[in-house]
């Protein structure tokens, strides 16, 4: 019986009717193509509201052994066309009726029936569609599990300046590092056309013959898809890139993200820049940043030209042989990108674990419902529809301890290994186990209850922790991080509105069982003898304060077991159950650093330095942050070196005022920030400096604008343009140093103003 991964379940209509479409690649090499005919939408309806479910010939009602998750009886209501269960849905709910899994798509109805994800066992006939496609029609389909091996392609077009004309394709993966071009003449490096209809055939051939499961791209669905498809329907031409001959088709996510996707018959297209920008924390996310940083290499065009767009127009015109390596240059930079940080073997690995698509494995609320529902199925229930006007509603955040702010030696961090999923094990946090408490529940600190014996996240997440640890055992990086991933999503998800099972009992059960864990935590270490420094979501800092010549590490290993047992002890003693935590000592700094609150008294949160094994850590300082310039980073950095080496840091803080003041670092005072609302347009209640910056730049700028801070006010930076005159020099220092600078200084009871040579104020005592 074959196997194979499934890239991409979609349908079509044929003869009226709703035909399912899997397609996927076979464990042997050929790429598959699954049609379903039998197989129709539907969803439920409470047995009490059938007289509201409309007659129509269109529709099919039975009943069934199901049941919601109170117990009550179920119809199934089955229609001939998807598109018609919106329809009907809204109707029997203005009636005031419920429907129950109204809202899946129908693609993942049949798969979630079948306990599918993205590994399928196909059993029945087939037939050739072409030398690499195979067709299933109406075979019997169960779960598999595989591995696979699937083939990627990257594209990067080059095009006039209005892309009105594409000049040339690179095409560089499995089989490929080629480029065509459109030129007068050969050309070294490149195969070459006379006109553009010339080069889509091409190009559209190649693909076709290549056959990749994946194209890949930077901005390829919004610049290269789309230019792609523009420029075929101006040619008349079929779009002809996927594996049966029908047109790209583009939509754009709901919601915050609105990110675009694009959809190809048979293949997967991913854009390299949301898979980087959820993996690395950069400036920004334009090509050339990302690839400079994660490869030392960037793109071939001449970085100082200030418009890139002319330079293309004009190695087209005159210089070819440079157009055809810049072009295939930026292929492989997406190509070596996506090979270095292993972003498309993690995006395999999250579609195996939830069975989402691959352009879709962040689609966190949806993942959640394929893990949840087959498991709900074995058990005979159904899951309410998710209702579309349902608001949200507060949900507790993790424990935050106020820091003690200062300088401190051998500071030990301990944190529970994935606390939320431990929790959800321990406690039965699960919207089945919330709805079927009884007498005999778990009581959550919120009051929530919870069943000890009926649950289906805690089993799902045993079997995660299980897979977790094999895969670090076998050393695969890829499943460890996707799990991770996957583990830490579920407790967002159930506090999120757009959930099917958003409760927000459930979700604070989990933030207040979480609160209470952490305030025993810092219970205990308070009464094995050491000051507890901070505490956050599941960590816990303290001073450990070694005998002369202990062993910190050693000490801190000590108490790490002695806390975690009388953790435990309290958790059975408190709610009968058997903990499922895991303390763990994360690391002991040497030295220490925990701000005060800028400009007031109380301790700082989620901002702290240390020195660990030499190399100093920095967390939620301005020093790790991308809106702030980076001579914000090369005092912060500096002076708590110094601090943590017993040196005096005011000297170094006065060399870098000086330096600054005379001109010498103004390339460290620009200030990249994202425009967040999108269009400028959108900034009307106020006008912070990057927009007032933006609105000054000829042309479109964004999403991250470059600035500086000039006796004007704020200029944009452009690219291959030099800085702008009139730097305010003075504002930097007040604004960016004086505030890194005093927030260390402070602890040391001393100012920023002895670095200025300024006169102390006099205190009263």
């Amino acid at each position: 019986m074959p196997q194979g991964f499934l890239l991409q379940p979609t349908w079509r209509v044929r003869d009226g009717r709703a035909v399912l479409w899997l397609f996927g690649r076979l464990e042997d090499g050929d790429a598959f193509l699954v049609e379903e005919h039998r197989f129709r939408p539907y969803f439920f309806v409470p047995l009490r509201d059938a007289a509201r479910v409309p007659r129509d010939p269109e529709l099919a009602t039975r009943a069934t052994e199901l049941r919601d998750l109170a117990g009550e009886e179920l119809l199934r209501v089955e229609v001939g066309l998807p598109g018609s269960v919106p329809r009907l849905r809204a109707r029997i709910e203005r009636a005031g009726g419920r429907t129950l899994e109204a809202d899946l798509r129908f693609p993942y109805r049949f798969l979630v029936d079948r306990g599918i994800r993205a590994g399928v066992a196909i059993e029945g006939p087939s037939e050739r569609l072409g030398p690499s496609l195979v067709r299933f029609v109406d075979p019997e389909l169960t779960p598999a599990e595989l591995r696979p091996s699937l083939r990627a392609l990257s594209i990067d077009l080059e095009t006039s300046p209005d892309a009105s004309r594409i000049h040339a394709a690179a095409l560089v993966g499995d089989g490929a590092d080629e480029v065509h071009l459109v030129a007068a003449r050969p050309v070294e490096g490149a195969v070459h056309h006379d006109d553009e209809r010339a080069l889509l055939l091409a190009v559209s051939s190649r693909v076709r013959e290549l056959d990749p499961d994946l194209i890949v791209g930077w901005n390829v669905v919004d610049f290269d898809l789309r230019v792609w498809a523009a420029r075929c329907d101006a040619q008349r031409l079929p779009h002809g890139l996927g594996r049966v001959d029908e047109p790209l088709s583009f939509q754009i996510d709901p919601g915050f993200t609105r990110q675009s996707r694009a959809q190809l018959a048979g293949r997967m297209v991913l854009d390299g820049i949301p898979m980087v920008r959820d993996a690395v924390r950069l400036e920004d996310y334009r090509l050339e940043t990302v690839a400079q940083a994660l490869l030392g290499r960037g793109k071939r065009i001449d970085r100082e030209a200030p418009d890139a767009a002319a330079e293309i127009e004009r190695m087209w015109r005159e210089d070819p042989e440079a157009l055809a390596a810049y072009n295939r240059e930026d292929a492989r930079l997406v190509a070596d990108l996506l090979a270095q940080e292993g972003l498309l073997e993690l995006a395999i690995e999250r579609s195996l674990l939830s069975g989402m698509q691959l352009d879709r494995v962040g689609a966190s609320i949806a993942s959640f419902d394929l893990l949840y529902l087959p498991e709900l199925r074995r058990r005979g229930l159904v899951a309410p529809s998710v209702e579309a006007e349902r608001k949200a509603e507060p949900v507790g955040g993790g424990f935050v301890l106020d820091s003690i702010p200062g300088f401190f030696r051998d500071v030990a961090v301990f944190d529970f290994k994935s606390l939320y999923p431990s929790l959800i094990r321990t406690f039965h946090l699960d919207p089945l186990a919330h709805a079927r408490a009884g007498d005999d529940a778990i009581v959550a600190p919120n009051g929530a209850r919870f069943s000890r014996s009926e649950a289906i996240l805690p089993g799902i997440l045993e079997r995660f922790m299980a897979r977790r640890d094999a895969a670090k055992r076998r050393g695969d990086r890829h499943a460890d991080q996707a799990i991770k991933i996957m583990m830490n999503a579920l407790y967002g998800v159930l506090g999120a509105a757009a959930c099917r099972f958003f409760d927000p009992a459930i979700a604070n059960a989990i933030t207040s069982f979480g609160q209470q864990v952490l305030r025993w935590t810092s219970e205990a270490f308070a009464d094995a003898g050491v000051r507890v420094l901070y505490g956050d979501t599941d960590s816990v800092f303290v001073e450990l304060a070694p005998a002369a010549g202990g062993d910190a590490g050693a000490l801190a290993e000590a108490l790490r077991a002695r806390v975690a047992e009388a953790v435990e002890a309290r958790v059975r003693a408190a709610h009968d159950v058997e903990p499922k935590l895991v303390l763990e000592l994360e690391r002991v700094y040497a030295r220490f650093f925990l701000p005060h609150v800028r400009g007031g008294g109380a301790g700082s949160k989620k901002r702290y330095a240390g020195l660990h094994e030499g190399r100093l850590e920095l967390v939620g300082l301005e020093s790790v942050r991308r809106d702030w310039p980076a001579i914000a980073r090369r005092l912060q950095r500096g002076m708590l070196e110094r601090s943590f080496a017993d040196a005096d840091p005011v000297p170094f803080a006065r060399e870098v005022v000086a330096a600054l003041r005379a001109g010498e670092l103004d390339a460290e005072l620009v200030t990249a920030k994202r425009l967040r609302k999108g269009a400028l347009e959108r900034y009307t209640e106020t006008t912070p400096p990057h927009v007032q910056a933006a609105r000054k730049a000829p042309g479109r700028v964004g999403p991250v604008v470059r600035y500086v801070i000039t006796r004007g006010g704020p200029e944009p930076v452009l690219p291959g343009r030099p800085l702008p005159t009139g730097i305010d020099r003075e504002h930097y220092v007040e604004k960016v140093l004086r505030p890194v600078a005093d927030a260390i200084l402070r602890e040391q009871g001393r100012d920023f103003d002895e670095a200025l040579d300024l006169p102390r104020q006099l205190t009263l005592v």
